[in-house]
């Protein structure tokens, strides 16, 4: 039996024997669009829940008593999400550009939350030289408090600190694409603003042990999940004093080749609810009971730069696992831990997934990146953690409190034969992209 994992830009091929109890769980493909801008064309002519943005557009230069004050700001995903930014925004500035938008009335956001600034050869890469050359780009900085502005408090008690660029601009264009999110729900919508936009503190408190602990806050919840709801609540408190209506979703979804395979525009609200039961039809598969092994991947480039963000495969994988079972995740990792941030200084300073369970849950205590740290520690506690990388080494991967692994096949031989000859494997070629579940 063969299967091609999602690793890196080339990916891994895996082969076991054909008398093993193996069972491959991938998204339902869904063929790519065949145009692709014209799709996107037309979502923005026919949104859902509000006027064309061409109409919005106009509404806001009717408004607006010096035109050339009008200050648009378009969010875009950094270099750790595969969205498509070098088809949505080609497209999208044309039809702004159309409806009377000029260049230097625009600035072009890069949601990166606390993730580290994209290098200059990155954004070209992700933008196209011309987008780089023609628009202003920021960047967001979450730990600069200047760069920062306070717009109150969270319902849920939490200060709300935005960019202060991108809070001053009176039309907020958020780009983006959905799949399913291990602590938010689904990725996609309001998290352009928040935390892709957000200061450190704000971030902190939405992502913080008692969040992230919450039974709601899991794949494929939205409503209820203490998480998105924040941040939708943050992202609409950012529009309400724009008159008219300061947002725009423009989000996608995107199949294992990521093509789009879906485009939905308009309302906050009503866009990415449609988006998001799209992409639930095609991710979330049941299964009818769990495995002993669970082999995935982080859904191979851009996704599985680093080891912080493959703590999403290593999740996915702990939702069919059986307790005691093992898990093997493969990434590429090539942009290390990585450095920046305090995810991997929180591993090390743990001598076991407890402890780091523990110190994170211990009264006051509140740390960047803690959220990655928190998830991975209870995944590790239901089931034992294999990586397989190339841009690790044995070491980083211990001190990350992770097993090694430099040959699939032979690991999870070594792991059959400790759970024995009947034991159940399952495969996740595309990581995060398949959301398997135990139906109850």
């Amino acid at each position: 039996m063969k299967a091609q994992l999602a690793y890196g830009k080339t990916g891994l091929p895996i082969e076991f024997p054909d008398e093993w109890d193996v069972t491959v769980i991938e998204p339902r493909f869904v063929p790519g669009l065949v145009d692709e801008p014209r799709a996107i064309r037309a979502a923005l002519r026919q949104p859902i829940g509000c006027a064309p943005l061409a109409e919005v557009v106009r509404q806001h230069l009717t408004a607006h008593h010096d035109q050339t004050s009008l200050r648009v700001g378009v969010i875009f995903s950094d270099i750790t999400r595969p969205t498509p930014n070098h088809i949505i925004l080609p497209v999208l500035l044309e039809g702004l550009r159309a409806a009377g938008i000029q260049p230097e009335n625009l600035t072009l956001f890069n949601a990166l939350g606390t993730h580290r600034p994209n290098t200059p050869e990155e954004l070209h890469r992700m933008l196209g030289d011309e987008i780089v050359r023609q628009y202003r780009i920021v960047q967001n900085d979450a730990f600069d408090p200047a760069t920062l502005i306070h717009l109150g408090v969270s319902s849920r008690g939490h200060d709300i600190w935005l960019n202060r660029q991108l809070a001053e601009c009176d039309l907020k264009i958020l780009t983006g694409f959905i799949e399913p999110h291990f602590f938010a729900g689904f990725s996609g919508g309001g998290k352009a603003v928040m935390p892709g936009m957000a200061g450190l503190k704000t971030v902190l408190g939405n992502h913080d042990a008692g969040m992230i602990g919450h039974p709601n806050a899991t794949w494929g919840i939205t409503h209820g999940n203490p998480i998105w709801e924040e941040a939708r609540e943050v992202a609409l408190l950012a529009s309400t004093s724009a008159q008219p209506a300061g947002l725009f979703l423009l989000n996608v979804a995107l199949n294992k080749d990521k093509h789009i395979t879906g485009v939905f525009a308009g309302d906050l609200d009503a866009a990415h609810a449609q988006g998001c039961a799209f992409v639930k039809q095609t991710a979330m598969l049941p299964v009818s009971q769990p495995f002993d092994i669970v082999v995935t991947t982080n859904s191979g480039y851009p996704l599985d730069l680093n080891l912080y963000q493959t703590v999403k495969g290593m999740c996915a994988a702990s939702q069919v696992v059986k307790q005691g079972g093992a898990i093997i995740a493969a990434a590429e990792c090539w942009d290390g831990i990585p450095d920046h941030g305090l995810y991997g200084k929180l591993l090390r300073e743990a001598n076991s997934p407890r402890e780091l369970l523990d110190r994170i849950a211990a009264p006051g205590f509140l740390e960047q990146d803690q959220w990655e740290a928190q998830i991975q520690a209870i995944v590790q506690l239901k089931a034992d953690v294999y990586l397989r990388s190339d841009g690790l080494t044995d070491q980083q991967i211990k001190q990350a409190l992770l097993k090694p692994c430099h040959s699939i096949e032979a690991t999870v031989a070594s792991l059959r034969e400790h759970y024995g000859a009947g034991s159940r494997i399952c495969i996740l070629p595309e990581g995060p992209q398949t959301v398997a579940y135990v139906q109850r």
